[in-house]
């Protein structure tokens, strides 16, 4: 396995810090109701991304790096459907901003994952 110097290094783990940030900003005027609920799920899967790119990148080997891809992956699918609740909610507009960021993550995850494999 190619080491990079840092998590830090990965385009991915850059690009899914920022939609976490997105992800924050977004769920800060949500229903005080849903504090507990809703908002720290949505919160707790966006945060999943790019801990589980950082954890996998620092493992020994190519195996557990991909494994930890893999649950990033699972992250982002788990973020994506609570967005959608959101809209449907009316907790938050449409954002196709929010949308076009977590599909290039997922682009992004799909072509490390691959790449790794190869």
């Amino acid at each position: 396995m190619t080491k990079l110097r840092s998590y830090r290094d990965l385009h991915v783990w850059m690009k899914s810090m920022q939609l976490v940030e997105k992800v924050y900003l977004e769920t800060k005027n949500f229903p005080a109701d849903e504090k507990y609920t809703l908002t720290s799920q949505i919160r707790r899967s966006a945060i999943s991304i790019p801990s589980n790119i950082a954890e996998g990148q620092g493992r020994n080997t190519d195996g557990e790096f991909l494994q930890f891809l893999g649950i990033a992956s699972g992250s982002l699918s788990e973020l994506e459907t609570q967005i959608e609740l959101s809209v449907r909610l009316g907790y938050m507009p449409n954002d196709t901003a929010l949308n076009l960021m977590c599909d290039e993550v997922g682009k992004m995850l799909t072509g490390l994952i691959k790449s790794i494999k190869k």
